[in-house]
């Protein structure tokens, strides 16, 4: 594994804290860190825990499971898994659960994962190179409205007509997409307007990639579970980088944080929330002057009642 390309941890303090700060008697608990990625966090956790603590991380990124071997800590152990495998650890067996959402810096960096457009790289952009299809296999044999709708949807690309029809135009004249070079070039032509500062081919290659991964509908089998893993009194902090992981992320705490009264029964108790929202939190000018990357992340945090 190349290890040139480095990750900068973002929210880190912040999302440990959210995990341990005042909760002295909740640091010899089992932990998990959902999306290990490059470590960050979990070595920050692995301080802050007592020696008795566990701290189970989830990953379905391969390199993201060699880099976890060189942690030698007895309390650590990685599950080579996406996250929304959670539901497998006992019920309310977990005193805090870590999600940071998205993809890493070496992933990004890596032109041979085929993330990003800045690099010419094979069309692949899946987090488990191990299985699935890829955006190139998959861009090959895909209706035209089901690409333009992918685009749409998860890009909130207003231009996802145009992109699929000219993915089109370029399959029957020469042949699928390959390359990361070739798609964004392809798009680029397509996209007529776009916000200063933003390549043409962002939301087309973002939209792409949570499309072939599942990383939204993975999100809310994650969520879900939390709610069974999470023991009472047990902490929940999610990262979110773009707008609909932190829709998702925040109707989630917010429909689980309110009782429910059946109109059907008004004199009846409520239904008891399950999830108490403790606050949203935002990186400092200083970590987004430090690392840009990290301008757009938002942390949620809440905690699992006793229901």
């Amino acid at each position: 594994m190349d290890t040139s390309w480095t990750h900068t941890t973002v929210l880190l303090e912040e999302a440990v804290d959210a995990l341990t700060a005042d909760r002295p008697d909740a640091l010899g608990g089992t932990f998990v860190d959902a999306t290990f990625g490059r470590g960050g966090h979990t070595r920050r956790l692995l301080e802050k825990l007592a020696p008795e603590a566990r701290l189970i991380a989830f990953d379905k990124d391969a390199e993201a499971v060699a880099e976890a071997a060189r942690i030698t800590d007895a309390r650590f152990s990685i599950r080579h898994q996406g996250f929304k495998n959670l539901g497998e650890l006992p019920p309310r067996s977990v005193t805090g659960l870590l999600m940071d959402l998205g993809i890493s810096s070496p992933q990004i960096d890596n032109p041979a994962r085929g993330f990003s457009f800045r690099f010419d790289g094979p069309l692949d952009m899946r987090m488990d190179t191990t299985r699935g299809e890829s955006v190139a296999d998959w861009l090959a044999t895909a209706e035209t409205q089901q690409i333009a709708e992918v685009i749409r949807d998860y890009g909130e690309e207003r231009f996802a007509v145009q992109i699929a029809k000219a993915i089109d135009a370029r399959r029957q004249e020469r042949g699928p997409i390959s390359t990361t070079t070739e798609l964004a070039e392809l798009v680029a032509g397509a996209v007529k307007t776009r916000e200063q500062g933003q390549n043409p081919a962002t939301r087309t290659f973002q939209a792409l990639r949570i499309f072939i991964n599942a990383e939204l509908e993975e999100l809310q089998q994650a969520l879900e579970a939390s709610l069974s893993v999470l023991e009472p009194g047990g902490r929940l902090a999610v990262i979110a980088f773009h707008s609909l992981e932190d829709r998702i992320v925040k109707q989630f705490i917010a429909t689980h944080s309110k009782e429910v009264y059946d109109r059907r029964a008004p004199f009846a108790a409520p239904k008891v929330m399950k999830l108490r929202a403790l606050g949203r939190v935002r990186p400092s000018a200083a970590e987004v002057a430090g690392n840009p990357r990290s301008r757009s992340a938002i942390l949620r945090i809440a905690e699992r009642t006793e229901s």
